[in-house]
């Protein structure tokens, strides 16, 4: 069984050992109401206002437009991270060498699945909407472990999905959360909001922040997305707050 641990270090959470690689805190997503749109403009909005960890799907149908915003933007490829998710539907090599192709990622050799990450074609793989016993399934056989699982994660479902990002930090796997606004967006005037905004007074902070705050004290990378270059200013902004607020948080349920 391979050993890995996921460290947080500031911007970034550092994968050591099998997969040595680092995972910014938080993604510029292209799911969602952007599904089946053309988000070229939004991903180069994205890029100019400091984001570099871009995560797509094949089901989306938005990597080409990522891709196009990418080989816009003139920024290197070493210095973006690029989550992609591939269908069952079809093959998993064809899914994940169209995927690569739409991105207009290339690499010098394609290879075997299970080799991936030996062969260069993807410097980690990961797994999405994964329960425990599919985790627990996965590394039974696995010669590679999964370097994330990403699931939705927010205040009023962190108590059904406890046991999965126990489970994920236990193995070394980083958690990925998106729709972690949805007390904000879908569920405004629940029982959240008093603390979200009592946490946001006292930190100085909105109540976003709050809960992005809390995602990441929660241990997992921030997976999400808006048109407004302001609101991602916002978004990023998480990154730069002070360590007592990582920590007052931290223990929040």
């Amino acid at each position: 069984m391979l050993v890995q641990a996921a460290v947080y270090s500031g911007r970034l959470w550092s994968l050591d050992g099998e997969f040595a690689e680092k995972i910014p805190t938080i993604a510029f997503g292209t799911g969602s109401k952007w599904k089946w749109h053309d988000v070229t403009t939004y991903v180069q909005l994205a890029l100019e206002s400091g984001f570099s960890h871009l995560d797509t799907a094949a089901f989306y149908e938005t990597e080409p437009f990522v891709g196009r915003a990418i080989n816009e933007s003139g920024l290197s490829r070493k210095d973006l991270f690029l989550t992609t998710k591939c269908g069952l539907m079809i093959p998993l090599r064809n899914s994940l060498k169209d995927s690569l192709e739409k991105l207009g990622v290339e690499y010098e050799a394609w290879k075997e699945m299970e080799k991936l990450k030996e062969e260069g074609l993807t410097r980690s793989i990961g797994v999405s909407n994964y329960e425990v016993k599919h985790l627990r399934d996965t590394l039974k056989v696995a010669k590679v472990k999964p370097a994330v699982n990403q699931i939705s994660l927010n205040p009023y479902n962190y108590a059904e999905m406890r046991p999965i990002i126990d489970y994920c930090q236990e193995n070394g796997i980083v958690v990925e959360a998106y729709s972690s606004l949805a007390p904000i967006t879908t569920y405004p005037g629940g029982p959240v909001d008093i603390p979200i905004t009592a946490a946001g007074l006292r930190l100085g902070i909105t109540p976003t922040q709050v809960i992005f705050l809390w995602v990441r004290a929660k241990g997992a990378v921030i997976v999400t997305t808006t048109s407004s270059k302001e609101r991602m200013k916002e978004y990023l902004a998480v990154n730069d707050l002070r360590a007592s607020s990582f920590v007052f948080l931290a223990n929040r349920r």
